[in-house]
């Protein structure tokens, strides 16, 4: 297994008594452990306009307390039937298909990763615990800027290598030993999973039949809409599109332990696993990463599935809290919006 920081993890609270479980609908309650007015200014300038000089376009801004909806507003020409592109917080929905299939007892972490085109090579000993935590020592190069240097992430979801996502991944050659080097790369997600699709001999609809029985309808998210590739491969790194009240949903599975209506999801342990934080070398310019979920953008022991132009669904298990928003911020922009999230999980109080 990886090498990772030992420090105790904040408990994760169990949904309130109270509280029905959103599977049907959402319950709604008022705002509350919160700065207002810090909380309305921060809202504020978010929608002040459809695009605005600091934060871009946001489309959707949703806010749950203790299992219901606290607060919800959407941008111009949005609303809550309005889907919403995943780009990489599909990642923390593949960790969760991966979970699941750990939990049948079909797949092991800590076993090398099935992945044929490495049968013959030091890669062969690649883990897939070092997959997820993308510390598997590959080469590939995830700049989303077109233009620039060369970008495997481009290609590979663009170009030449967008028929077959995982094939594109599983090519690279090896840079770093495995479990020394940490570097976030889409490639390495869609071989995890391409791993799920052949574990079950299952690819496009037949995949898609898993995923929607064992995952989505459980929660209630009716509006997924998962991509595969020409090969069969679900797009795990990039492309699952849902409404914004359903990626809430895939929060609360995370925040409530992997559990739902009183029925284990996900393994025990599977959440404490995404959030334990990987080794990450010094000088890495990145927020702290646990197993295809990023960590503390929502304030410390909060983590969060992130997604390019700032797509976010944050957990923080100490106020009982899940944040999502959604919109369109340029690249330039992700340090002014990065702050903002931050100020916003703030607000509220443990």
């Amino acid at each position: 297994m990886n090498r990772r920081e030992v420090q105790p993890l904040l408990p994760l609270p169990p949904q309130p008594h109270d509280t029905p479980w959103p599977t049907q609908e959402w319950q709604s309650a008022p705002l509350r452990d919160v700065d207002r007015a810090v909380f309305d200014t921060l809202v504020g300038e978010a929608f002040a306009a459809k695009s605005t000089p600091t934060l871009g376009e946001t489309h959707a801004l949703l806010v749950v307390q203790g299992g219901r909806i606290a607060f919800e507003r959407y941008g111009e020409g949005f609303d809550a039937s309005s889907t919403h592109h995943s780009w990489s917080k599909a990642k923390s929905i593949t960790h969760a298909l991966i979970g699941l299939l750990v939990k049948d007892g079909k797949l092991d972490v800590s076993a090398p990763a099935d992945v044929p085109e490495w049968a013959g090579d030091v890669r062969r000993a690649i883990t897939l615990d070092q997959l997820l935590r993308m510390s598997s020592g590959l080469k590939f190069i995830e700049d989303y800027a077109p233009g620039g240097r060369p970008s495997d992430v481009i290609a590979m979801l663009f170009q030449e290598g967008k028929d077959n996502v995982a094939a594109y991944a599983a090519a690279q050659p090896l840079e770093h030993q495995p479990d020394t080097f940490w570097s976030y790369a889409s490639g390495t997600t869609n071989i995890v999973s391409r791993i799920a699709s052949r574990t079950l001999n299952a690819y496009g609809p037949d995949f898609e039949q898993f995923m929607r029985p064992r995952l989505f309808e459980p929660l209630g998210i009716r509006s997924a809409i998962p991509k595969f590739d020409a090969a069969g491969v679900f797009i795990g790194s990039s492309f699952c599109f849902m409404t914004a009240r359903d990626f809430a949903r895939f929060g609360m599975l995370y925040l409530r332990d992997g559990v739902w209506e009183g029925r284990r999801l996900l393994p025990e342990g599977w959440v404490d696993y995404a959030r334990t934080p990987t080794f990450q070398q010094v000088g890495v310019d990145a927020n702290r990463y646990g197993a295809h979920w990023w960590l503390d953008f929502g304030g410390p022991g909060s983590f969060s599935a992130n997604g390019y132009e700032g797509q976010f669904t944050i957990v923080a298990p100490d106020r009982d809290l899940i944040i999502v928003r959604h919109g369109a911020t340029p690249l330039a922009m992700k340090d002014e919006l990065k702050a903002w999230v931050g100020k916003l999980a703030a607000c509220f109080k443990a």
